[in-house]
C-alpha cells in the first residue's frame, strides 16, 4: 500500500501534538493524512475522543491507517476492540501504561482499562526504552497482547518533540516500510 492509497488518520495523545512534533509534520507532508481534533487535548474525556475518532473512520474513503502517539494509541486500541472494518492498519507510538495513566489527573480514567484483544489488522508498536510513561514490560507485553509488532526504538524518551524526535526520519522510514508491506 502506498500512502495516497489509505486515509491517514493522526492520533495525537495528552496536549496535542505542537508543531514540532513528528505527527503535526507527517500531516502536512502525506497528501492524505490529517490530524483527529479532538474537543479537548489538555483533559481527554472518553466518549468524546472515541466519538470523534469513530466518526472520522466512518468517513474515510480509502482505508484507515491509525498513526498514534501516546494516549492516542490507547484510544486506539479502544476504537479497534469496538470493532471497525475499515481500520487496515495502526502505527502505534509509544502507549502508556496503565499506571502513567493512573497518574496523569486529567486523564478521564474511562480509558482504563487498556483494551489488549488481538487487533484484526498488521500493527507495529514502536517503544522506547527510557520512557517515562511506559517501561520496557509493559511495551513488549503489550505488543504480545494485541499482535502487534515490537519495534525498540532504544533510548528515546517519549518519542516526542521534547525528546528530539521533531522530524523523527527514523520513525518516518520505519512507517513507509510498514505501508509498502500491506
Amino acid at each position: 500500500m502506498r500512502a495516497a492509497d489509505a486515509d491517514i488518520l493522526i492520533l495525537p495523545g495528552l496536549g496535542g501534538s505542537g508543531l514540532e512534533h513528528w505527527q503535526t509534520r507527517w500531516a502536512k507532508k502525506l497528501s492524505t493524512a490529517r490530524c483527529v481534533a479532538q474537543a479537548d487535548f489538555d483533559a481527554p474525556r472518553f466518549a468524546e475522543w472515541i466519538e470523534t475518532i469513530e466518526r472520522e473512520i466512518a468517513g474515510a474513503t480509502r482505508p484507515v491507517v491509525l498513526v498514534t502517539h501516546s494516549l492516542g494509541g490507547i484510544a486506539a486500541l479502544h476504537v479497534a476492540a469496538r470493532g471497525s472494518d475499515k481500520i487496515a492498519a495502526a502505527f502505534l507510538v509509544t502507549p502508556p501504561s496503565e499506571r502513567a495513566i493512573e497518574a496523569l489527573t486529567a486523564i478521564d480514567r474511562a480509558f482504563l482499562p487498556i483494551p489488549r484483544a488481538r487487533l484484526r489488522f498488521p500493527a507495529i508498536l514502536v517503544a522506547s526504552s527510557d520512557d517515562p510513561h511506559a517501561d520496557a514490560d509493559f511495551s513488549r507485553g503489550l505488543a504480545e497482547e494485541i499482535g502487534a509488532e515490537l519495534v525498540d526504538a532504544g533510548a528515546a524518551g517519549h518519542v516526542n518533540a521534547e525528546s528530539g524526535h521533531g522530524p523523527w526520519p527514523e520513525g518516518s522510514l520505519r512507517f513507509a516500510g510498514f505501508l509498502s508491506k500491506l
